[in-house]
């Protein structure tokens, strides 16, 4: 069985490239990519191209399916903690790993295996 994915993108086929176009000598077509690995749209498309033409064709049923935004959503000293860190290899000393709230500039400290854990937050 082929692991071979197809491009999502609604127009891919009628782009006029060399490997796009497959038959025999009298009946070629230009027929959409297929590839075993795609690096655009999450693994959905050949090139940035297709991704942008499917995104202008169905970009607006897929926002209303999922859920459009009717309301701003608001960053607060609550949910404004991100883990980051300061690259310290350079100097010879150990990488600074913290929280960092981006209202109040708060830091807070915290080991890289904490830093690590994804599951990990302020309030484990």
């Amino acid at each position: 069985m082929s692991n071979l994915k197809l491009c999502q993108g609604p127009d891919c086929h009628t782009y006029h490239t060399q490997d796009r176009l497959k038959g025999t000598k009298g009946s070629k077509t230009y027929q959409t990519r297929r590839r075993s690995s795609m690096y655009y749209g999450s693994g959905n498309f050949c090139s940035m191209h297709c991704y942008n033409d499917w995104a202008e064709t169905f970009i607006d049923r897929a926002v209303d399916h999922f859920g459009r935004l009717t309301e701003p959503k608001h960053l607060t000293e609550d949910n404004a903690w991100t883990k980051s860190y300061d690259y310290n290899g350079y100097r010879n000393i150990p990488d600074e790993h913290y929280f960092f709230n981006a209202i109040t500039k708060e830091r807070r400290p915290i080991t890289r295996e904490q830093y690590n854990d994804n599951n990990y937050t302020l309030n484990s």
